[in-house]
């Protein structure tokens, strides 16, 4: 916008009464602590972040509106594939992704892709710097790339150097050389959402996929569903319960998915993220070799949930991806279409309800951005609360761009449609936004339980 040109309702940067052209005349001192700018957000964002993190986040948006963007409506349109199936644009952006790092950020090299500048910082707030980005482009895209983080996770937290080497390494090694190997995160069963997330309900819960003991190693049968790229996976760590005991056995076992008695019984038919699998896994006499017990017999329930804890800061910024390009798109809308003989931009109604999405959208990734910062131990309280929080008013954002677009928002070509199927799916998995809270109470019940005549005051 030139500086002549003004909206219906304010000033012009030029004029007498404008603070934009005035703070530039202050002493120096003074314009130390004032500033009146009309830099892109984005921008500003950006160069306020480590300088390492501000490179990853440019490289992440590039390689999004390069790669992403482009497929977003076909992948989002096409046909349900048949079971291993995927489409030749997608897979050419999996072998892309592979070889741009996109697949292996989680270690520096020789192992993975991490940028050395970058290893002083959580890799969790890396992570969620590039999951907005690719969210942005298309959250479906997004969590076909970013839910092979979530399989590889519990290799990471098992704090073993030899699974690391043995496994997570080779996977990288094999991505970074653009032939992709996607691992699937497999707790999820038909009888149990929840109850693999929260303690409470596990305790009752009888586990449905179980590990026998055989010589030399386990044989593991029952499913698993609702497995993000299940589909695609070449492996998974998937989650058991020893025989004849409870989720407090549960233990997480490295299996291939070329396994004898491994198949892949189906892929749901989704509303939102639908460039995503989510597949339906069988076990039927699986042998997994004790060498690929990762993180130690009943030891599953605490890699569990430790691993949750690490991906939900990432599943937020999943919401503030979403948020932000229905916000993005809604500001363009109004810019563009016409209402009595002007741009809508210019009605003020209007620029209170794109004032609002913009400081939703805005306010969810400072909370983001600010535990992820500190997450090098993300503890359940703050990953939780990220989690339910920013994934709910990034829904309500996205709402506010429909009702903004009106009739045109149910157009598929308008892009709010597909937004708001995809940011749904982002209070369901990782925990529903219900069990997030619950997940939040537990990790403060300590505190919570009732005051006695020495009980401190609880601090919030």
């Amino acid at each position: 916008m030139s500086l002549n040109m003004h909206l219906d309702g304010h000033l012009p940067s030029t004029h007498q009464l404008s603070p934009h052209w005035q703070y530039g005349e202050f002493p120096v001192l003074a314009r130390q602590f004032t500033h009146y700018s009309s830099r892109d957000l984005w921008e500003a964002d950006t160069a306020r972040l480590p300088k390492a993190l501000a490179k990853i986040r440019r490289a992440a948006r590039g390689f999004a509106e390069q790669h992403i963007a482009p497929l977003a409506s076909a992948a989002d349109l096409a046909e349900h594939l048949p079971v291993g199936e995927c489409l030749p644009d997608v897979q050419r952006l999996l072998i892309e992704a592979g070889k741009a790092g996109w697949l292996s950020y989680f270690m520096p090299a020789p192992l993975g892709s991490m940028p050395w500048q970058a290893v002083t910082q959580p890799p969790i707030w890396q992570c969620a710097l590039v999951v907005e980005e690719f969210s942005r482009a298309c959250g479906g895209l997004m969590l076909l790339l970013s839910a092979h983080h979530l399989g590889c996770m519990p290799l990471l937290l098992s704090g073993s150097p030899g699974a690391i080497t043995r496994h997570l390494a080779p996977v990288y090694r094999s991505c970074l050389n653009g032939d992709p190997h996607l691992v699937a995160f497999a707790i999820t069963e038909p009888g149990a959402g929840s109850d693999a997330e929260e303690g409470h309900g596990a305790e009752v819960y009888r586990p449905g996929v179980v590990a026998t003991p055989a010589p030399g190693g386990y044989l593991l049968n029952g499913r698993k569903c609702f497995i993000s790229g299940g589909d695609l996976a070449k492996s998974a760590t998937v989650f058991a319960a020893l025989q004849g005991e409870g989720m407090d056995s549960w233990t997480c076992f490295y299996v291939d998915a070329d396994s004898p008695g491994y198949s892949i019984a189906r892929t749901e038919m989704k509303m939102g993220m639908r460039a995503s699998g989510a597949a339906e896994l069988e076990f039927n006499n699986v042998f997994v070799p004790n060498g690929r017990l990762i993180g130690g017999l009943r030891k599953g329930w605490a890699l569990n949930r430790a691993t949750l804890n690490a991906s939900r800061i990432p599943v937020a910024a999943m919401g503030v991806g979403l948020a932000r390009a229905a916000t993005e798109l809604a500001v363009d809308f109004a810019r563009r279409y016409k209402l009595g003989g002007k741009e809508l931009i210019h009605y003020q109604d209007v620029q209170l309800h794109l004032a609002t999405m913009v400081a939703e959208t805005r306010a969810i990734r400072s909370l983001i951005w600010q535990e992820a910062k500190h997450a090098w131990k993300p503890r359940q309280l703050n990953a939780s609360l990220c989690k339910f929080h920013a994934t709910d008013r990034a829904q309500h954002v996205v709402e506010m761009a429909l009702d903004l677009l009106a009739d045109h928002g149910s157009l598929h070509e308008q892009r709010i449609e597909k937004i708001f199927r995809d940011v749904r799916l982002t209070r369901i998995f990782e925990g529903t936004n219900q069990i997030n809270r619950l997940s939040l109470i537990e990790d403060w019940q300590e505190q919570l339980l009732p005051l006695d005549s020495h009980s401190p005051i609880v601090g919030v």
